[in-house]
């Protein structure tokens, strides 16, 4: 398969920056981002003994968290409506010969640049991009379940609410690796942003990606 899988961005004004992400792609990580943090917070002031006791109207924030919950794929939904996020989207969907290369060189903990060839998204962000999409829906469906208690049966439900509780500690951990890896690369914050980065940080960590 041929590594160079991703079209050509636009150079912005300043030559030593390419623009890396569109406005709407900017707005639709920030309000998923924001709708995310609201279900993980209020679920853990619904599940945590210590933060539960702090609460006093409990079912206002599982109100809170079933409407943040409800409304979690809209953003991303809406911003289909984007040409440069139906762009990005079809890039994180396709896994080449080099993505290989990046996961052998990461198993390996081998951290030569040179060694871990990415298009404009690296393996790992293809990866955790399409779990946590498929995770959203799962905690959807089983939300629902748990939701509207006449849609199934007592054993669906019993399993949903299994399902729901240990997948939101799970996602909750991979978040927690998410940010901590976001907080060590503040050229990658900058991209999202302002929309662009430097084009040494592209031809460093995203060599395939031809700014």
């Amino acid at each position: 398969m041929n590594p160079r899988v991703d079209d050509t961005p636009a150079v912005s004004a300043e030559p030593s920056r390419v623009r890396r992400f569109s406005r709407a792609e900017r707005w639709v990580h920030r309000v998923t981002a924001l709708l995310m943090g609201v279900c993980v917070a209020t679920a853990a002031l619904l599940y945590i003994p210590q933060f539960a006791e702090l609460v006093g109207r409990r079912e206002l924030v599982v109100r809170v968290h079933e409407l943040a919950g409800l409304v979690l794929p809209v953003p991303v939904l809406a911003g289909l409506a984007s040409r440069a996020f139906r762009r990005d989207l079809g890039f994180l969907n396709r896994f080449g010969r080099h993505d290989r290369v990046w996961l052998r060189a990461v198993l390996r903990r081998d951290r030569d640049h040179r060694s871990r060839p990415a298009g404009k998204f690296n393996a790992g962000q293809k990866i955790y991009a399409a779990w946590i999409a498929g995770a959203t829906l799962v905690m959807l469906g089983t939300g629902l379940l748990m939701w509207f208690t006449h849609l199934a049966p007592l054993m669906w439900r019993t399993s949903a609410t299994f399902v729901h509780d240990w997948l939101a500690l799970t996602v909750g951990i991979v978040l927690a690796g998410h940010i901590g890896m976001a907080l060590g690369d503040p050229e990658a914050r900058r991209g999202l942003r302002t929309g662009s980065v430097s084009r040494r940080w592209a031809e460093r960590e995203h060599p395939l990606w031809r700014p």
